[in-house]
């Protein structure tokens, strides 16, 4: 059975730091690219960086120079790193699996950003 669970969000005032962990299990992680996404209310889900199967990163431009994305594959774990959080980062994050013909999604964890 695969699953994709998200842990590490929370509450943080701006400025803060946060650090996300998605565990997977069921499918072979270290084929998989890996992404973080977020969802604010309102607002349509958008990706927020991408960690290939090889290591290489990418990250939209709200995010670059701010967070970090990364992957142990000893541990099936993808992180997001976020230093620097703004309120505007505000909304429920997920990770995501692709594989060839596989693309799997976590249930989120929220982070929201406020003094």
């Amino acid at each position: 059975q695969v699953q994709l669970v998200e842990s590490g969000g929370g509450l943080v005032q701006p400025g803060g730091s946060l650090r996300l962990s998605c565990a997977a299990s069921g499918f072979t992680f270290s084929y998989y690219g890996m992404s973080w996404h977020r969802q604010a209310p309102g607002k349509e889900r958008e990706l927020v960086a991408i960690i290939t199967s090889t290591g290489s990163t990418h990250y939209v431009n709200s995010a670059r120079g701010r967070f970090t994305v990364s992957r142990d594959n000893a541990k099936n774990t993808v992180y997001l790193e976020m230093n620097s959080l703004r309120p505007e980062d505000t909304a429920l994050y997920y990770c995501r699996g692709q594989g060839t013909m596989s693309d799997y999604w976590g249930k989120g964890t929220q982070v929201t950003v406020s003094s």
